[in-house]
């Protein structure tokens, strides 16, 4: 217990430690994160009123990037399944950075559900057999174990291995393979799940489609991959740490798969609405075309084609997605585009019309916008921080105090 404690006194002081760069970057985020705090707690005392939400639109931007992020958090199974299961060397020694990145994300989801709420002192009615959420009916109930549990495992397998490093041993894939499998299908359940909380409301034709989830997976697979590989490049930047080209040049191929697929299900759903020309066909006319003079939305989700059709030819070219500069522009605009796509593209269209025929056009007030952003802000201070522990022990710089009883039993003579 002694040395578990300076161990984490240890963790404590490596993160006060830093240039000048590293404690303007950790203010920054700290200056963003109060910014969005107070504006949260202005909506814990005014209630959502304040914010663009209504009856006839009652999710917004804050259901939009949580959308978004689970998508960021169940893309780490494209670095855990080539490291793991295929042993593919170049990814292996990356892994880790992509599995606490999927840690961030599902904190920051969990944020995110937790504001739009509203009541935060409510929040325990949504916990399985202690709330009154109807578990296993709900499922809501079912989004919040499946987002629990993917951020369990994927804690467990950082901290295993950060611990094992840190005190300069290999650590064994006998013990973590049991995770390992299971967060695969894992994976896919988190973002499975949440599109079944939209897919299961058969009023909103615009969401009620089988094909979502199957976009869903394939938005996910290509958006978090190219966070990964913008983030991976920053990392070998600004620390010791090599990591191989052929690592993002292969995370890059990947995503090239996954946007074809993401634009082939886009295409489908397009012809579906389009040709039938059935009475459903209103949200997808509303988003693209505008409805009955209401266009909000129309050139944010043509620059979201755009951006996601440039992206996905930079990225099929072996010649665009091997040069750096070209391959990180199609990182932002896939980013952007999916973004944009999966956040406002999906939850206001399903409103649209109300089941009263009426056009509400929703827009996020300076308010929601604030809080979001101290929520982004959030969620890169302890991305921050878990890199600024992580990475020393990676490379050797920070090893943790070993139990002075098993020193001594090591350093004694054999009889």
């Amino acid at each position: 217990m002694v040395n578990l404690l300076k161990n984490f006194l240890v963790c404590l002081a490596q993160v006060t430690k830093g240039n000048k760069y590293y404690f303007a970057w950790i203010s920054f985020l700290s200056l963003l994160v109060c910014f969005g705090g107070y504006f949260y707690i202005k909506q814990l005392t005014d209630g959502l009123i304040i914010t663009g939400m209504r009856d006839q639109v009652s999710w917004g931007f804050y259901i939009s990037n949580f959308t978004f992020l689970v998508g960021v958090a169940a893309a780490a199974v494209l670095l855990v399944v080539p490291a793991y299961i295929y042993n593919f060397k170049p990814i292996k020694e990356i892994v880790l950075f992509g599995e606490l990145l999927a840690v961030t994300a599902i904190i920051m989801c969990i944020l995110f559900v937790v504001i739009d709420m509203g009541r935060a002192d409510r929040l325990w009615h949504v916990l399985p057999f202690i709330g009154m959420m109807n578990f296993p009916s709900s499922l809501l109930a079912w989004d919040i174990i499946v987002l629990n549990g993917y951020l369990f495992i994927n804690l467990s397998i950082s901290l295993y291995a950060l611990y094992m490093m840190a005190h300069n041993k290999e650590y064994s894939l006998q013990i973590i393979y049991p995770l390992i499998f299971l967060s695969i299908p894992w994976a896919v359940s988190i973002h499975t799940v949440t599109a079944f909380l939209y897919n299961g409301l058969a009023a909103r034709p615009y969401w009620n489609a089988s094909i979502l989830a199957p976009r869903f997976l394939a938005s996910a697979f290509c958006s978090g991959p190219a966070v990964m590989i913008i983030i991976f490049q920053i990392i070998r930047k600004v620390s010791k740490i090599e990591i191989d080209n052929k690592a993002i040049f292969k995370i890059a191929e990947l995503v090239a798969y996954a946007m074809g697929i993401n634009l082939f299900l886009l295409a489908a759903e397009f012809f579906k609405e389009f040709y039938s020309g059935s009475v459903h066909l209103a949200p997808m006319q509303y988003l693209y075309f505008g409805l009955h003079g209401h266009n909000n939305l129309v050139p944010w989700m043509w620059t979201a084609m755009a951006f996601n059709v440039t992206a996905f030819f930079l990225f099929l070219r072996p010649q665009t997605r091997e040069n750096l500069f070209t391959m990180n522009l199609a990182c932002v605009l896939i980013i952007t585009g999916v973004y944009i796509e999966k956040g406002m593209g999906l939850v206001i269209p399903g409103f649209i019309p109300g089941t009263l025929g009426e056009i509400y056009e929703y827009l996020p007030t300076f308010i929601e916008k604030s809080i979001i952003i101290g929520v982004w802000a959030f969620g890169a201070l302890i991305y921050t921080l878990l890199l600024k522990i992580a990475i020393p022990i990676y490379t050797g710089e920070l090893r943790f105090y070993k139990d002075e009883s098993a020193v001594d039993a090591e350093q004694q003579p054999a009889t």
